[in-house]
């Protein structure tokens, strides 16, 4: 299998990592299971404070040891129903390893090796099943200079792990509008919040209200699934509806690249080859194809005439 591919070649993800943090009292775990089919896996024993219409329809782990979670990565069978899995708390849950490894004491400075290993072991689990997956983190901040800069609550080697794989990591905040608290929620880095925004999503998404004040339901618990999974998914299809014509172009340039035997039917196509509906980089590959197959059949280039002539005879 060749290591060096073109962007065609590569495999188009139908999924998405994402981590939402903010304040506690935010609505971050309500908002974690807006996503698709979602299982929980409650490590901050925050099932509690959900409103129990959120509930509806979302399985739950209420985890109390680690051993848990190891037993249930190991059994994807179990899994299989669902399309999301949500992490709540990413925080709490390091602190669940931590108490697998050594206990009840503080860690030593030997122990942070088994501790990260077990978390990346846990990162790479859930990325292999192919399914989204929701972390939940609570706030944190950073000094930059003299800017306070708002972060995930994560140790500093754990948070990097993670967020190189993540498709978007959003910061969750309540605003002011015109008299009016409501929550918003970010995916841009600024000069105030980390972010990660590969999905083009719009800079400030405002999260609607879905319950009155009697904490009744008045919408659906869908935001992730329908303003942030949907418009990634639509712009995944457009980039596997671009590579499909792209596919389709090359092979008709190869066919065509495949009717070149002489001189008159080179400069044929090098007239032809801008007048294909290119697509990415296939006006490259074609001329790359295009030069092979003139250095195959012997041609040669005059500059002034500026086109190729039959090789001369010996």
């Amino acid at each position: 299998m060749a290591l060096i591919k073109k962007f065609n070649e590569l495999e188009i993800p139908s999924t998405v990592k994402m981590m939402i943090y903010g304040q506690s009292g935010m609505g971050k775990s309500t908002l974690a299971l807006s996503a698709p089919q979602p299982l929980l896996l409650d490590f901050d024993n925050g099932v509690k404070r959900i409103n129990t219409s959120h509930l509806e329809n979302v399985d739950i782990v209420p985890v109390t040891m680690w051993s848990e979670i190891q037993q249930l990565l190991q059994s994807p069978a179990d899994l299989a129903p669902y399309q999301t899995i949500v992490v709540d708390t990413v925080g709490k849950m390091i602190d669940y390893i931590i108490l697998h490894v050594v206990g009840t004491r503080q860690p030593r400075i030997q122990d942070w090796g088994k501790i990260n290993q077990e978390f990346q072991w846990f990162t790479r689990s859930l990325s292999s099943l192919n399914k989204n997956i929701v972390f939940v983190a609570h706030r944190d901040t950073r000094k930059e200079g003299d800017e306070t800069v708002f972060i995930p609550s994560l140790r500093e080697k754990n948070y990097n792990s993670i967020v190189t794989e993540l498709d978007l990591l959003g910061y969750l905040e309540m605003r002011s509008d015109r008299g009016q608290q409501i929550r918003t929620i970010t995916f841009d880095p600024t000069n105030r919040n980390d972010g990660k925004n590969t999905c083009n999503l719009p800079s400030v998404m405002t999260i609607p209200a879905i319950l009155n004040a009697k904490g009744e339901p008045t919408a659906p618990n869908n935001f992730i699934t329908d303003q942030v999974i949907k418009p990634y998914l639509g712009m995944l299809k457009i980039k596997a509806d671009e590579r499909k014509k792209y596919d389709e172009l090359i092979e008709d340039i190869k066919t065509d690249v495949a009717t070149i035997t002489d001189a008159n039917s080179a400069n044929d196509f090098a007239q032809r080859i801008k007048e294909y509906p290119h697509v990415g980089s296939s006006l490259a590959t074609a001329r790359s194809l295009f030069a092979a197959k003139v250095q195959e059949l012997g041609l040669v280039y005059d500059s002034k005439a500026k086109q190729y002539a039959d090789k001369p005879a010996a």
